[in-house]
């Protein structure tokens, strides 16, 4: 095994990881293609990817890894990446402790580990819905189900639909806009409604915007940047930013402009892409997990995503410690003080140890 950068990977081995995606059976989300890796390669430096070989010399397959300090390891995007796990040939023979070992990690952290992910599942210590919406056989069909399933939500978002044409203008939707302002647009509205709804701002991030930015560029089957707006008489009043393969777009960054805020375009901008997408041959719509109405309102089924470790026996067992929600406090309660956070770093540099990079 070999483990590289990102950028180091040659056209041969994103060639097989792309074969091996294919042949794994789970649907195509778009973060476990190797574009994604590649854009965090390019904004995340500590990022890498295990290159798995087989004895008889052919690649088997691939784990894309950030690294921190005492070789605590996490999936690559952690804290944006939606889908998460290892690329591999399947049935391949493969112990998790030992993979970590050969990349000189003593623990793999995820939070959003694909279901059926097979080497890391068993230490899985939660699991979550991620809200999807299928519209593989057409939007007819899913706007049908919707109906009987939710026919008050439909009625009133498309009546509040024709109030925001007769309001503000025209109402238009476009799936694929390629103008870079209505991306810093969407990202505006989106800090802005981090910070009324006292979230962390994840676009005050240097490395998130410039990933966002970068994908928003990336043109791959597997793997493309999407922005969706809808507009009322030219004006835009809601956006989406994700990232799609040929069957599946994997919703990201949804948001709206507060002020047209009572006609929930928002629920109008995610009927209208259902729609557009069903027609682009996307039969798939994953809205992500964390429970939320409107998922409940617009969703038909759902998929399994899983947060855990896997971590090494002996130096593991002490992050898996340092990982525990009293740690977290304790860290917190030093950063807070800095006259405890000196005296904390200066001991730090005593024992010759590297400082963490900072959580996304």
């Amino acid at each position: 095994m070999r483990v590289v950068r990102p950028g180091d990977l040659g056209a041969g081995d994103i060639e097989i990881w792309r074969e091996l995606r294919a042949k794994s059976g789970a649907p195509a989300h778009p973060f476990m293609e190797p574009e994604f890796t590649l854009a965090v390669g390019r904004v995340r430096p500590h990022a890498r990817v295990a290159v798995i070989s087989e004895e008889s010399g052919g690649t088997a397959g691939f784990l894309p890894f950030e690294r921190g300090r005492f070789g605590h390891g996490r999936a690559v995007g952690f804290g944006v990446s939606d889908v998460q796990g290892a690329v591999l040939r399947p049935g391949l023979p493969l112990d998790a402790k030992e993979l970590l070992r050969a990349c000189g990690l003593s623990a793999w952290v995820f939070d959003n580990l694909e279901d059926r992910q097979d080497l890391f599942e068993p230490d899985a210590a939660r699991s979550y819905a991620s809200y999807v919406i299928d519209v593989g056989e057409g939007y007819e069909s899913y706007e049908k189900a919707l109906r009987a399933r939710s026919p008050k939500f439909l009625r009133t978002t498309l009546a509040k639909e024709r109030k925001l044409g007769r309001a503000a203008g025209e109402v238009r939707f476009v799936l694929d806009e390629r103008d870079p302002a209505m991306l810093r647009t969407l990202m505006e509205w989106k800090s802005a409604q981090y910070r009324r709804t006292g979230r962390r701002d994840r676009f005050a991030r240097t490395w998130i915007r410039g990933l966002v930015e970068f994908l928003f560029h990336t043109r791959a089957p597997g793997c493309s940047g999407l922005l969706s707006v809808l507009y009322a008489d030219d004006r835009p009043v809601a956006a989406h930013f994700g990232l799609r393969s040929r069957t599946v777009l994997s919703c990201w960054f949804p948001a709206y402009d507060p002020e047209f805020a009572k006609f929930s375009p928002g629920l109008i901008l995610h009927l209208r892409m259902a729609r557009a997408a069903s027609d682009d041959g996307i039969g798939l719509l994953d809205m992500g997990r964390g429970a939320a109405e409107y998922k409940d309102a617009l969703k038909t089924g759902e998929l399994t995503v899983h947060e855990g470790a896997t971590v090494r026996p002996g130096a593991g067992a002490v992050l898996q410690w340092l990982g525990r929600e009293p740690s977290r406090r304790a860290h917190s309660f030093v950063r807070k003080r800095p006259r405890l956070a000196g005296l904390a770093q200066r001991g730090l540099r005593r024992a010759g140890r590297m400082r963490e990079p900072k959580r996304p």
